[in-house]
């Protein structure tokens, strides 16, 4: 022996590694969208889900992979624990397929030509040949991902032969023999030895795949490898069950407990049973057979595939231990739970008092959004880490609700027959998403202010000053906005398209007078990208006020509903004589906050935003939120004066 033959043996176990990774890392990115539709639909009956457990891990060739699907699944609450039982233990049945392809190895193909092309020492080559050319031609939409496979397959065989080859020469030393002859009178070191060589390499179709090189040698007895085979077992799950819990949900980690526990038992009962029948002699005849290729692959599959049926009935205590030792965490019982709790399907009856629960959260919904963004803009002025905080905080308050009341009204809308009813309920899911985007824009504002402050920059005060005004602007269409979803007013949803239009020609200005500021030093060029993105949240800001006044006017007037862009484009061509003086007015009283930096000028066409950001296009279904009270006979209230 010398340093030749460990090099050798190193390569070719990398070789065999590496094709292994390639080949079930192209099968999982081929297939996996459809394996987790197939998983989804797993029924609670366990032997369906066994067999989908199977057919999937000797598909992708990777235990691991599949229970980690599964983890994911049932964090996702697409599957429940129960479920994902059945899959865990055929996902361990699944992996011995590895094993009983990499028994081809004992393929005596003397006699026959067409057994020497089962042979890994024909098919290793002929899988690159094809592998290769499918990644190269492309001969069809998917040949590259099949060829990588393909590739894969011939380059685990390749290190498999050259592992192969190197063990022989290694076996002339009688380092083999030492190595494996203690662990067949001492199963608890060879147990060891499983788990701590599965563990390393995170894949016990490898860890057999190598103890099945060494078998080539003639030197392995059963007696010297069956604990080693029960030891990958550990290792392995232990492998999984750490992926299965990192950053994951108390559901996904009970996936990989439940999947420890089964394999502890698995491997007691391995051990039990085969001590018990060795004193019994009843399997004197195999105790000291040599083991080759074929012997270990089919001891790992008898193993697994005897555990299973033994164990598969008694699912449903690891269950429940992986209920008791993983508990779920309180939840932090969240400050609109009143609100919330009116969520309630009970009133799916009683459809008037369901969208009243809607109206009402979403009101909250606003309201806490609008909050977020009157901090966000004081942070611009002062950052304050506490109050950066309280920002997300409530970010998670209002992303909270917001999912709460989608799935509600997802929910709702089969129980409702009148069309009425159905409008409200599809302009308030809409306006969901409008409300809930304020709040995410609250959050982008406060980031940037964060960023300013962690690179030590400030805005000059005049730009200070200008975005006051800016804000004071905003308020005053967030008012507008509040009284249009509130109490249905046409008038207000009126008003907030000038006020919008005033918004743009004045961002279009602070940019102006932005850059001439630097220009002269006045204003930092290191602040210049958050004033830029700064610009770009307020208007879409506006922007989502603007939606909530469209959605209003259409739901008033549903003629407009098919001309609803003719109808603004109108407007802003002046050619409505209340939008034109309401602009002038809105116009004239901001613009002079601003002096002398800008004057108010003459009143723009309908291209007066020229270097702006482009405005995302008003909602696609052009309706609007509405008060429930509001369809009993209401008439909009006016707006208070400004």
């Amino acid at each position: 022996m010398d340093i030749f033959n460990v090099i050798s043996l190193l390569g070719g176990l990398a070789m065999f590694l590496y094709g292994m990774r390639l080949m079930g890392d192209s099968l999982k990115e081929n297939s996996s969208g459809t394996l987790k539709k197939a998983m989804s639909k797993v029924t609670n009956n366990p032997l369906k889900a066994f067999v989908l457990g199977l057919l999937v891990t000797a598909l992708i060739q990777s235990s691991t992979a599949t229970i980690v699907i599964t983890a994911g699944l049932v964090a996702a609450g697409i599957l429940s624990l129960h479920q994902s039982l059945g899959i865990i233990v055929g996902a361990n049945v699944g992996t011995t397929v590895t094993g009983q392809i990499i028994r081809l190895l004992d393929l005596d193909s003397t006699g026959s030509a067409v057994l020497r092309f089962f042979q890994p020492s024909t098919l290793a080559p002929i899988a690159l040949i094809i592998g290769i050319l499918l990644i190269m031609t492309s001969f069809f939409k998917n040949s590259h991902s099949i060829g990588r496979i393909a590739v894969g397959f011939g380059i685990l065989f390749s290190g498999l032969l050259n592992m192969t080859g190197a063990v022989n020469t290694l076996s002339e030393s009688g380092v083999i023999e030492k190595l494996f002859s203690g662990l067949g009178s001492n199963p608890f070191l060879g147990y060891l030895t499983g788990a701590g060589v599965a563990f390393t390499l995170q894949s016990s179709s490898a860890t057999i795949g190598i103890l099945q090189a060494f078998s080539s040698t003639g030197l392995l007895s059963f007696k010297s490898i069956y604990s080693v085979i029960v030891g990958v077992y550990l290792g392995d799950c232990v492998t999984t069950a750490i992926v299965c819990s990192i950053g994951a949900k108390a559901e996904s980690r009970r996936v990989g407990l439940v999947n420890i526990l089964f394999n502890l038992s698995k491997s007691a009962l391995v051990l039990i049973v085969v001590t018990i029948v060795h004193k019994l002699g009843l399997i004197d005849s195999l105790w000291d057979r040599t083991a080759n290729s074929g012997l270990i692959a089919n001891t790992n599959t008898v193993f697994n595939l005897g555990c299973a049926i033994v164990l598969l009935p008694v699912l449903g205590l690891y269950e429940k231990l992986s209920l008791r030792m993983i508990k779920d965490k309180p939840a932090k019982e969240s400050k609109y739970k009143t609100v919330t709790d009116t969520l309630n399907p009970v009133f799916f009856n009683t459809p008037a008092l369901a969208l009243q629960s809607c109206y009402k959260t979403l009101l909250s919904i606003f309201a806490a959004s609008r909050k977020n963004l009157e901090k966000s803009f004081s942070l611009i002025k002062q950052y304050d880490p506490a109050a950066h905080k309280e920002i997300l905080d409530e970010e998670n308050e209002i992303d909270h609700m917001t999912d709460l009341i989608s799935k509600y009204m997802v929910e709702f809308l089969p129980h409702l027959q009148i069309e009425s009813h159905v409008a409200i309920l599809n302009q308030y899911y809409k306006i969901t998403s409008e409300f809930e985007r304020l709040g995410d824009h609250a959050v982008n504002i406060a980031a940037h202010a964060e960023m300013l402050e962690k690179n030590g920059t400030s805005f000059s005060d005049a730009a200070v000053s200008e975005l006051s005004v800016l804000e004071s602007l905003l308020m005053n269409i967030l008012d507008e906005t509040e009284l249009t979803f509130s109490k249905r007013d046409v008038d207000a949803a009126a008003r907030i398209e000038p006020l919008v239009q005033v918004e743009s020609d004045m961002i279009t200005v602070l940019r102006r007078n932005h850059l001439k500021r630097m220009s002269t030093g006045e204003c930092n060029t290191y602040a210049d990208t958050t004033f830029t993105d700064l610009m770009v949240e307020f208007r879409r800001i506006g922007d989502v006020c603007s939606n909530v006044g469209v959605a209003t006017v259409v739901r008033v007037h549903p003629e407009l509903a098919d001309q609803e862009h003719l109808y603004f484009d109108r407007l802003h061509a002046g050619g409505d004589d209340e939008f034109n003086a309401a602009y002038e007015r809105a116009r004239k009283r901001y613009f002079a906050l601003l002096a002398p930096r800008s004057a108010p000028g003459a009143k723009p066409d309908a291209a007066a935003n020229p270097d702006a950001d482009a405005n995302p296009e008003v909602a696609a279904n052009p309706e609007a939120a509405a008060n429930p009270e509001a369809e009993a006979q209401h008439a909009p209230q006016p707006a208070p004066a400004k």
